[in-house]
């Protein structure tokens, strides 16, 4: 039951990273026995608590995860849950839906038990479905809660967060003031804002500003689910930028998503069968190809992976000894080892007959020569490589980022063409498996990337090597690499090309107004004789995920009164350069006002902790320990341990403010509250 006395918490977002903090707090409360006091949660959310926004269970199903249903998980579970107070509801979404399919999760619809019955560990399902667990578990997690703990969803926005007259309230900090003008108080704030919408850079705004002023069509950045893709003409050209997840959406929603069909041919490739409503797709982006889609595995990394090199130990052995390494001088030549030598151990144990060499003479050398210890390694490797495995099968593990680099086609049907070969050697390396040198190669640097992730955290490189390299080259080659579509879309994609529903423009493209056609046009400067013009735009593309661009109201009013500030640092060349995350404290990650002062209530989490994470956007991995791949769950557990202990009357806030009280452990649903 929600009292006057109450601790009062504002969790604002209720997506995923608040729907963890919802948790964590219940939990905790619940560890803290018979001596904890009243609990009010407030959770502030337009949507459905759970989903939020972006996993919203009305969307369309063919919208899908680019991870398994093995994967994801909205609680620790497993070796998760090791270490910190129990879940109330411990599933996975995995396990989730095979209580689905055995009949243990009333109120389903017919879809969602369909979907589940459909579904194996290893296949990706639809992001309604995932929204659909989300939803269910927000209601668990209340329904479960002790009746001293009350869970309050206001289903607004916040559009403004305010510390000034504390005193005069009592002892509430802060004020909430939401989109129907209406507010309330609260002890501590948990911003888990999530997703917002941003301001466009200077070239898409002069895009959009072309539109308006000759009849055209510019679509900006956006959620696909909230994009009305029935406004796109059936048989018109469209310009799509991104090749990445929203390209995808964007693709199967314009092709099946309109009645087309796809099935197999006699050769075991896909065959397209057009509607005849379907747009013509011109895609481009800047490497010119498509994300590369995952392997078919039944785990989510490779069973045949062990990292040697790239291991917590000695990825955070530089940290231990006072050093701050840099990424590209310290990290990446250990996870490059593990990438190498999970390309080639794969080519010599499904391809021996290749080789130059005897098999196993050849790995003794490349092991040898990865061992060596200094900058000599990469030398001796490529002689080892180089004496056993002919050029043409060598990895090049940075050239992957660009596959066409320095190649220049006649015309646009030829750089077509040899996308679309690219496209079905990716489907069928996807088909192999364990079996593919180069998706083991992946695999090896998305198992580091889980490494490299805690070796950087929280100031683990300098802000030079974060910028400039993990950021700068890194980040999009492994996310071009290893966080790509499930297998399907790829070869659904070389379907449609062979259908003649969707060409490619070339690498490094242009997109600009045409003033001589009146149209938008793209064109590549590696592509010769052909540009491509049409009257619609479409940006296949997440808002940017920058506070200083972000048209949130709340964010927006947060900046301008110095509520929060974003994160800068001195650039080499001595000015300061503004990250695109906020300024916080070491976790559990207080936010810094903009006088530089921690504020000992207000936390956040998610993806505004861009400045001092790196992946933000990735859900937490079932199993995983909360170092690894469940860092939200781990920032969740710190979070609502530090709201606790404030109070407990152990952490004060920095802005003085009278004393707290102890948080509760029960939680009962309320209805949406003004």
């Amino acid at each position: 039951m929600e009292t006057q006395h109450a601790r009062q918490v504002a969790v604002i977002g209720g997506g995923p990273r608040g729907t963890s903090v919802v948790e964590r707090l219940i939990a905790g409360h619940r560890a803290l026995g018979a001596a904890a006091p009243a609990l009010v949660i407030r959770v502030v959310e337009p949507e459905d608590p759970g989903p939020g926004h972006v996993w919203r269970p009305d969307q369309s199903r063919l919208f899908l995860m680019n991870t398994p249903c093995l994967y994801p998980t909205v609680v620790p579970v497993g070796d998760t849950a090791a270490g910190i107070a129990p879940a109330p509801v411990g599933l996975s979404f995995d396990a989730w839906r095979e209580r689905v399919v055995a009949g243990l999760v009333p109120g389903l619809d017919g879809g969602d038990v369909a979907e589940c019955r459909g579904l194996a560990s290893r296949d990706f399902p639809s992001r309604a479905l995932y929204g659909r667990y989300l939803a269910w578990m927000f209601g668990e997690v209340v329904r479960t809660a002790p009746p001293d703990v009350t869970v309050v969803h206001h289903r607004n926005e916040a559009i403004a967060l305010h510390r000034d007259g504390a005193a005069r309230r009592g002892s509430r900090e802060w004020r909430i003031t939401l989109d129907d003008g209406s507010r309330f108080d609260a002890d501590d704030v948990v911003l888990a804002l999530g997703h917002l919408a941003a301001t466009l850079t200077p070239e898409q705004g002069r895009l959009q500003d072309a539109a308006a002023r000759h009849g055209l069509q510019y679509w900006p950045p956006a959620v696909p689910a909230d994009v009305s893709w029935n406004r796109l003409p059936a048989g018109k050209t469209v310009l799509v930028r991104g090749l990445g997840l929203n390209f995808f959406d964007a693709m199967i929603q314009l092709t099946e998503g309109r009645g087309g069909r796809f099935a197999g041919g006699d050769d075991g490739r896909l065959v397209y069968t057009p509607s005849g409503k379907e747009p013509r797709l011109i895609a481009a982006s800047r490497r010119g190809v498509p994300y590369r889609a995952k392997a078919s595995l039944d785990s989510y990394f490779p069973r045949s992976i062990v990292l040697r090199f790239c291991t917590l130990d000695r990825a955070l052995a530089f940290r231990a000894s006072g050093v701050q390494p840099g990424f590209d001088h310290d990290l990446w030549p250990l996870l490059h080892r593990d990438v190498l030598w999970a390309y080639y151990s794969t080519l010599v144990r499904t391809a021996p007959a290749v080789l130059q060499a005897p098999p196993e003479a050849f790995l003794a050398a490349l092991d040898a020569a990865l061992a060596t210890d200094g900058p000599g390694w990469e030398a001796a490797a490529g002689d080892a490589v180089a004496r056993a495995v002919p050029a043409d099968l060598g990895l090049d593990v940075e050239a992957l980022a660009h596959p066409f680099a320095g190649r220049r086609f006649a015309d646009g049907a030829a750089f077509t063409s040899a996308v679309l070969a690219y496209l079905d050697a990716d489907a069928a390396g996807s088909a192999l498996g364990e079996d593919d040198p180069l998706k083991m190669a992946i695999g090896a640097m998305n198992a580091g990337r889980t490494v490299i992730k805690q070796a950087v955290a929280d100031g683990g490189i300098s802000v030079a090597s974060w910028n400039a390299e993990l950021r700068g080259w890194f980040e999009p080659l492994v996310e071009g690499l290893a966080s790509g579509p499930p297998p399907l879309r790829i070869a659904q994609l070389a379907a449609l090309v062979r259908a003649g529903i969707v060409r490619f423009v070339g690498p490094n493209p242009s997109f600009g107004f045409d003033p001589d056609t009146g149209l938008f046009r793209a064109a590549s400067p590696w592509v010769s004789g052909d540009s491509f013009t049409a009257h619609y735009l479409v940006e296949a593309m997440m808002p940017a995920n920058r506070v200083s661009t972000s048209l949130s109201p709340l964010m927006r009013q947060m900046l301008r009164e110095g509520i929060v500030r974003p994160a800068t640092f001195m650039g080499e060349a001595g000015v300061p350069v503004t990250t695109s995350g906020l300024d916080v404290t070491p976790p559990p990650y207080r936010a810094v006002d903009g006088t530089g002062r921690e504020q000992g209530s207000l936390f956040v989490i998610g993806l505004q902790l861009a400045s001092v994470q790196w992946g933000t956007a990735i859900a937490a991995q079932a199993g995983a320990s909360l170092e690894a791949g469940s860092r939200t769950l781990l920032d969740a557990d710190a979070i609502a341990g530090a709201v606790l202990d404030r109070a407990s009357g152990g952490t004060p806030s920095v802005v003085p403010s009278p004393a707290g009280q102890r948080a509760g452990a029960d939680v009962t649903a309320a209805p949406t509250a003004g």
